[in-house]
C-alpha cells in the first residue's frame, strides 16, 4: 500500500478535508470502540495533524502532535488511527515513525509522552516508548502513559 503523508496545521484544512478527518476519528474512537466521549477536546487548534492517504485520496492513517504543555510537559502524539483496510500493512509503524521524526524536529530534546491504550503497549514499545506509572481507566478503556526518551539521550 502506498501512503502519501502530509502534515497540516488546523488552519490549513479545507472544509471537506477537516470533515473527513474528524469523521474518521469519531467513526473509530466513538463508534468502532463504542466509547461515547468528547472527541473534540479543544486541543486540535494547537496541534499539528498528520494524514496518510491512499492512491484514491482516502485517509487511511492519521494522528495529531500536541506541543509541549498542551497535555503533558513533553510533546504528545495522540488520536492515532489506522483504518481497518490499512491495518496489518505496516501503515501504523510508518505513521508513528513520521510523527516521532516531526516531534524531534520541532521539539529537539523534548521526548514524547503518550496516553496509550494499554492493549497497544507492545506496539508503542517497538518505537521506543516505555511505560510510566500504572494502567488507568480513561473513558472506560484501560490506558497507560508511555514516554519516548529525547533522541540522543540514554
Amino acid at each position: 500500500m502506498t501512503i502519501n503523508w502530509r502534515w497540516y496545521r488546523f488552519d490549513e484544512f479545507d472544509t471537506a478535508g477537516l470533515y473527513a478527518y474528524l469523521k474518521l476519528r469519531v467513526d473509530v474512537f466513538v463508534v468502532e470502540q463504542t466509547c461515547p466521549y468528547p472527541e473534540l477536546d479543544g486541543h486540535d487548534q494547537a496541534a499539528q495533524h498528520l494524514l496518510g492517504r491512499d492512491e484514491a485520496g482516502a485517509i487511511v492513517a492519521c494522528l495529531r502532535l500536541l506541543p509541549p504543555g498542551a497535555k503533558y510537559a513533553e510533546p504528545s502524539i495522540s488520536r492515532v488511527i489506522v483504518t481497518p483496510s490499512a491495518r496489518g500493512t505496516g501503515a501504523g509503524h510508518a505513521l508513528i515513525a513520521e510523527a516521532l521524526a516531526r516531534s524531534t524536529a520541532l521539539y529537539p530534546g523534548a521526548g514524547n509522552r503518550i496516553g496509550a491504550q494499554e492493549r497497544l503497549q507492545r506496539f508503542y514499545a517497538m518505537h521506543g516508548f516505555e511505560p510510566v506509572g500504572e494502567p488507568y481507566l480513561e473513558d472506560d478503556i484501560l490506558h497507560i502513559d508511555m514516554l519516548h526518551a529525547p533522541v540522543g539521550t540514554d
